[in-house]
C-alpha cells in the first residue's frame, strides 16, 4: 500500500517554472515505480514522467527537455521540475505509484492532485 501527497502547484505565466513535490509513504517492502500523471479539463489522463527503483526514467514526448523527474529516497519525496511551461501544460497533476512502470497513466496508487495553471 502507498500513500502519496502532492504539493507545489500554482498559477504561472508561460515560460516560467514550477517544482512539484510528492511525499511517498509505503507500508510494505516493495520498490515502487513512481510517476507523474496529468489530466486537463475534458481530456484524457496523460502519463508525464516515471522513475523506477533503479533510477530509469522515461518522459512523455510533450515534456521532454522541459520537465525533470527526480526522487530523494532519504526524504521519501518525488519531484517534478517543470521549466518553460506552456498553456497546454495546464492540468491537475497527480503523483502516482505502482509496482511496475508499464503505463504511468494507469498506475494503482494516486495522490489527491495539485493544480497547475499556465497563462
Amino acid at each position: 500500500h502507498v500513500q502519496l501527497v502532492e504539493s507545489g502547484g500554482g498559477s504561472v505565466q508561460a515560460g516560467q517554472s514550477l517544482n512539484l513535490s510528492c511525499t511517498v509513504s509505503t507500508y510494505d517492502h516493495y520498490d515502487y515505480c513512481l510517476g507523474w500523471v496529468r489530466q486537463a479539463a475534458g481530456k484524457e489522463r496523460e502519463g508525464v514522467a516515471a522513475i523506477d527503483s533503479e533510477g530509469t526514467i522515461k518522459y512523455a514526448d510533450s515534456v521532454k527537455g522541459r520537465f525533470t523527474i527526480s526522487k530523494d529516497n532519504a526524504k521519501n519525496t518525488l519531484y517534478l521540475q517543470m521549466n518553460s511551461l506552456k498553456p497546454e501544460d495546464t492540468a491537475t497533476y497527480y503523483c502516482a505509484a505502482d509496482l511496475f512502470c508499464l503505463d504511468v497513466a494507469t498506475m494503482n496508487y494516486w495522490g489527491q492532485g495539485t493544480q497547475v495553471t499556465v497563462s
